[in-house]
């Protein structure tokens, strides 16, 4: 809180996380995504770390939620799962990490003892 009693504006922006978003497996998820065009189920198990059936309902919420593009086929015989970034997925990456990057500095530079 200010001296107001107003609440402080980067406390205030990480309540207003999108909280989508904020779970950290679904940021691991479209973090990986935001540096590649697309990717398949396979390297994102890889990168995140996060079984099949984890993998699986992180990617249907953020289906759910217009972040990501998901699209099954083949490879030769091989069934395949590709995920990309939506064009709101990617807005909405973009915007998470700028908040945090202007929070984290705003918060970094005030005393504790300030407020």
């Amino acid at each position: 809180m200010t001296s107001g009693g107003t609440t402080d504006d980067g406390y205030a922006e990480l309540a207003r996380l999108d909280k989508v978003v904020h779970e950290p497996a679904r940021l691991a998820v479209v973090s990986a995504l935001r540096e590649c065009a697309s990717a398949d189920f396979t390297y994102l198990r890889r990168v995140t770390g996060l079984s099949k059936g984890n993998l699986s309902g992180h990617l249907a919420t953020l289906e759910a939620a217009g972040l990501v593009a998901v699209t099954k086929g083949y490879v030769g015989r091989r069934p395949t799962t590709w995920v990309e970034l939506t064009e709101l997925g990617s807005y909405v990456v973009d915007d998470y990490w700028a908040t945090m990057t202007r929070v984290g500095a705003a918060l970094r530079t005030r005393s504790p003892h300030n407020g």
